[in-house]
C-alpha cells in the first residue's frame, strides 16, 4: 500500500522539481530594465530584473504617493489639510503620519513634520536669502511642534488651524519603499530603487553581485557637478538614505546657515555634521533618522544610535581644523567596499 502510494507521488515530484528549475532558469534569463524619470522634484533611477518593463506601472505607484503628500499640488491630500478643508486621509498618509509621529518621540522632536513654515521663512522654500528676524521667527514658534496634529481616525486634528504640515523629509523615503512593495508583490526579487538619493535594494544586480550604493563626498557645490564619492557601500536587501547640509546654504555677515532648521529653536543648526547617511529596513525610517540626525548632531545621534542596533549610520564631518573627517556604526564596518 505504502509503495503505490509512494508511485504515485513520484511523478508530482518530479513536476514540483521541473517547476522549480524552470523558475530559476526563467528568474536567471530574465532581463535587467533600467527606467527613469522625474518625481518628487527630483529624478528617479530603478532596475529591475523582469520578464517585461513595468514603468508605467511603477510610475502609477508613484503619482499616488505624489498625489498624497506634495505640497505643490494644491488638490493633494496633504495640501487639502495645509488649508483646513475636510479631507480624509488614504492609507499612504496614516502610514508616514504614524510613522514620522514614532521618529519624532524617539528624536525628542528632532524630526518634526510641522516645521515648514519656519524652514520657508528663512528662505530655502521661497530661494530668498534675507535672514529673518527674531520677531518673525517668534511669530512662527508656536506653529511648529509635532505633539500639535494628532491623526483621530482618518481625520487630521491641528491645535492652532495656521500649522502647515510638509512631510519632505520622509515622504521621498516612503515612496521608495512603496516602490519596492510593488516589485515584491509582482515577484521582483533583484532590483535598485533610488529617488533623488533615497535608495531600496533587493538581491543581486545583472551581474549577480551584491548592490554597491555610494555616499557623496559634502563639499560647498551648489550645482551639484563633479560629485566625488567618499565610500562605496555594499548594501543589498536594505534601505538607505542621506541627508546633508553642503548643498543647501548660504553665507551671511561671515556665518554659515544650513537649510537644516533645528525645530526647537526655530534657527539652523550649527554644528559639524556635514552628512548623515543610514541604513536599515525601510527608507522612510532611514530618511526620516538621516534628517534628524542633521538636527542633532553627531555626538547626540550616537547615543540614539546606541538604543537602535537597527539601525546603521556613517557621519561625515568637519574637525576643528576644516578637515573631513568620518565616523560610522560599528556594524557598518564589514559593508564598506572602499
Amino acid at each position: 500500500m505504502n509503495k503505490k502510494k509512494l508511485y504515485w507521488q513520484i511523478p508530482f515530484l518530479l513536476i514540483l522539481i521541473l517547476g522549480s528549475i524552470y523558475i530559476i532558469i526563467q528568474q536567471r534569463s530574465a532581463p535587467y530594465h533600467q527606467d527613469e524619470g522625474f518625481i518628487f522634484g527630483t529624478v528617479y533611477h530603478i532596475t529591475y530584473q523582469n520578464d517585461k518593463d513595468i514603468q508605467n506601472e511603477i510610475e502609477t505607484e508613484l503619482n499616488k504617493v505624489n498625489k498624497t503628500f506634495s505640497t505643490f499640488d494644491s488638490t493633494s491630500v496633504i495640501s487639502l489639510i495645509n488649508q483646513n478643508k475636510p479631507v480624509k486621509v488614504n492609507d499612504m498618509f496614516a502610514e508616514v503620519f504614524d510613522l514620522s509621529e514614532q521618529v519624532s518621540k524617539e528624536t525628542d522632536g528632532a524630526f518634526d513634520i510641522t516645521v515648514a513654515p519656519i524652514v520657508n521663512l528663512w528662505g530655502f522654500g521661497f530661494k530668498s536669502e534675507q535672514k529673518p528676524t527674531k520677531e518673525k521667527i517668534n511669530r512662527l514658534r508656536p506653529l511648529i511642534g509635532y505633539n500639535k496634529v494628532e491623526l483621530d481616525g482618518d481625520v487630521v486634528k491641528k491645535k492652532n488651524k495656521n500649522i502647515m504640515l510638509d512631510c519632505s523629509g520622509i515622504a521621498k523615503g516612503y515612496g521608495v519603499d512603496v516602490v519596492a512593495r510593488y516589485l515584491r508583490e509582482q515577484g521582483i526579487k533583484n532590483f535598485m530603487i533610488e529617488i533623488g538619493g533615497e535608495i531600496v535594494t533587493s538581491g543581486v544586480n545583472e551581474n549577480r553581485l551584491p548592490w554597491k550604493i555610494g555616499v557623496t563626498k559634502p563639499l560647498n557645490n551648489k550645482t551639484s557637478v563633479n560629485q566625488e564619492i567618499e565610500v562605496i557601500l555594499n548594501i543589498t536587501d536594505k534601505a538607505l538614505a542621506t541627508s546633508g547640509n553642503y548643498r543647501n546654504f548660504y553665507y551671511k555677515n561671515g556665518k554659515k546657515y544650513a537649510h537644516t532648521i533645528d525645530p526647537k529653536t526655530g534657527y539652523p543648526v550649527q554644528h559639524s555634521l556635514l552628512s548623515s547617511t543610514v541604513i536599515t529596513k525601510k527608507c522612510a525610517i532611514a530618511d526620516a533618522y538621516a534628517t534628524s540626525f542633521m538636527v542633532m548632531g553627531i555626538e547626540k545621534a550616537k547615543v540614539l544610535l546606541e538604543e537602535h542596533p537597527e539601525l546603521m549610520a556613517y557621519f561625515i564631518y568637519s574637525d576643528e581644523n576644516g578637515k573631513l573627517k568620518t565616523w560610522y556604526s560599528p556594524s557598518l564596518k564589514d559593508k564598506i567596499v572602499k
